[in-house]
């Protein structure tokens, strides 16, 4: 094998490509990145068994071959170079990489062990504008659960329905929910459970000019989402989601309006004095404002006001201040709603005049 291409362009696809490559000392094989030059272009994998990554790359292909090459010294070399371009050349059990001014050899192994990501992309079921991917993940991804012990939690529900779909996030603590219309969505309603790791590595594909395709093979139970010559794979969660629906609210005695950016400096804050004091923050709804407030025995106590617009009568709710937090910073709207039925009931948070989103935070009870 012998190929030639630009340094940017192999630093650009290495950065991608290890988001894949396993971190742990399991199999030393995963700790690799596959090049195999081909006729027109060489193809790059990388994968740790829970997700995989291939992307396509422009070169000029002297020879065609394969070989697996340890990724973390090779793209430690790759983005020190600042040679417009490298020549990778393999030589019996080594690669040889030389640019204008250097040149390295790697030791290689066999590409036989390294595990196929995918036999086939199975079903097309959506075409997705690519700024619809890097805008509207992020307010729904944060709230699953980390907890990879639940599964179920650690994932997220992703329902077609007739004119979109819907993603649904819980840890159990927090609810996230967002409908999607769009156009191409191809076959009849059904549902998945896709691991939100999947979701937090397909934000990279953050070319708003090209479209998403999104994937299932029902055979191999993995999910594939496809930009140009990326493909990004994974394996659906076969757990039953909870049923969301049961705690949502379907009404709402208090309703709040205020602007996003002073509640959340307003947290902020106020976390400061929670962090001594089980991370709680209460927010007394009044007529005009939100008392925002916290207190610790240890450190004091410290209140904020934000301006607001209350419909119903005054009431107040405590939270964990860091979900507060995080659903503040993960929406990206300048006016919020937030409804409640009472201090012991789950509260929602909505962007003002839409009805596509909602996030539900579990109270705190407190004394007093």
């Amino acid at each position: 094998m012998k190929v030639t291409l630009l340094t940017a362009n192999m630093q650009k696809a290495l950065s991608l490509l290890n988001h894949a490559v396993s971190q742990k000392n399991q199999l030393p094989i995963l700790s690799t990145i596959l090049l195999e030059a081909t006729t027109e272009d060489i193809v790059l994998r990388s994968t740790d068994l829970e997700i995989g990554i291939e992307t396509h790359v422009t070169a000029t292909v002297e020879s065609e071959g394969s070989m697996c090459i340890p990724a973390k010294p090779f793209t430690e070399l790759v983005n020190s170079l600042s040679d417009e371009s490298i020549t990778l050349e393999a030589k019996e059990q080594s690669l040889h990489v030389q640019s204008k001014r250097t040149k390295s050899v790697f030791q290689i192994m066999s590409k036989d062990e390294f595990p196929s990501l995918y036999e086939e992309k199975g079903e097309k079921i959506a075409t997705l504008e690519g700024k619809d991917i890097t805008k509207g993940l992020q307010p729904v991804i944060f709230a699953a659960s980390q907890d990879t012990s639940r599964p179920a939690l650690s994932g997220i529900l992703m329902k077609r329905t007739d004119d979109g779909f819907l993603l649904v996030a819980t840890d159990g603590y927090r609810l996230s929910l967002k409908q999607y219309t769009i156009a191409g969505v191809t076959s009849e309603e059904q549902q998945y459970v896709i691991p939100a790791r999947f979701f937090r590595e397909l934000a990279m594909l953050k070319d708003d000019l090209k479209t998403i395709e999104l994937y299932v093979a029902s055979g191999s139970n993995q999910i594939l989402f496809a930009q140009g010559g990326t493909v990004i794979v994974g394996r659906l969660i076969e757990a039953d989601f909870p049923p969301y629906e049961k705690i949502i609210p379907s009404d709402f005695s208090v309703r709040v309006t205020f602007e996003r950016e002073e509640l959340q400096q307003a947290v902020k804050i106020c976390s400061i004095f929670a962090k001594d004091a089980a991370n709680i923050i209460k927010l007394s709804l009044k007529k005009d404002h939100i008392v925002v407030s916290s207190q610790s025995v240890s450190v004091g106590e410290n209140t904020v006001n934000v301006e607001a617009q209350l419909h119903g009568e005054e009431n107040e709710i405590a939270f964990n201040a860091r979900y507060l937090h995080d659903v503040l910073g993960n929406i990206d709207a300048k006016e919020i709603t937030f409804d409640m039925m009472g201090p012991l009931n789950p509260g929602v948070f909505r962007v003002a005049n839409d009805e596509s989103f909602l996030h539900l935070i579990m109270p705190i009870r407190v004394q007093g």
